[in-house]
């Protein structure tokens, strides 16, 4: 399986995306392209672009201006005639804020309220305007500590620009503060913050 590194840190819209269209067309094997960005408007339109090929992404932040997005090929690209022309989108996230209080989505079996929750956090990172914050605290802050099944999902959104925002004193009551595997740790004041300015509240 080939892996193919593209350099695109610094440079401006839409080079990453063309970077990254010419590397895909140039695979004659399975593999993956792995691009590096430095903001997340760059990552949102690298999705896009492997979303509109029907290819899977993963985008993860690793520093401060320093994005990857792995885009996955499992078998070279059909050339379909017609040259794409590469576009630079705008923010895909809104002013909303989600708020999870719990491990578990609903009442009545846990294992399924888990299932249920992991699917809801695939479901979020897939929409085409993504929250502008989600927090987590009380039993929710579980979800953004080591082992958790929703890591990819959450680190996904965090490279697109999602704040992931998880309870301190949550994190202290369970032992899990130095456990935490994505976004940073907040407190009882910019929850209060965050909620009070949201244009709109998604809350399990």
């Amino acid at each position: 399986m080939a892996n193919v590194v593209v350099n695109a840190v610094g440079d401006q819209c839409p080079i990453p995306v063309v970077k990254a269209t010419k590397a895909l067309k140039a695979m004659t094997e399975a593999g993956i392209v792995e691009v590096h960005v430095d903001n997340e408007i760059a990552v949102q339109n690298l999705t896009r672009l492997a979303s509109s090929k029907g290819l899977k992404s993963f985008a993860e932040k690793k520093e401060e201006k320093l994005f990857i997005v792995k885009i996955t090929l499992d078998k070279p690209l059909e050339e379909n005639g017609a040259e794409e022309e590469a576009s630079c989108g705008v923010d895909r996230r809104k002013n909303t804020v989600v708020a999870i209080a719990s491990e578990r989505m609903g009442h009545g079996n846990d294992e399924l309220g888990k299932v249920l929750m992991k699917g809801f956090i695939f479901a979020l990172s897939q929409l085409d305007e993504l929250p502008s914050t989600i927090l987590f605290y009380n039993g929710g802050a579980t979800i953004t500590t080591e082992g958790s099944p929703s890591l990819d999902d959450l680190k996904n959104m965090e490279a697109q620009g999602v704040e992931i925002l998880t309870c301190g004193t949550c994190l202290d009551y369970y032992n899990l503060k130095d456990k935490l595997a994505v976004g940073s740790v907040t407190n009882m004041y910019t929850i209060v913050e965050k909620l009070a300015n949201a244009d709109k509240i998604i809350k399990q």
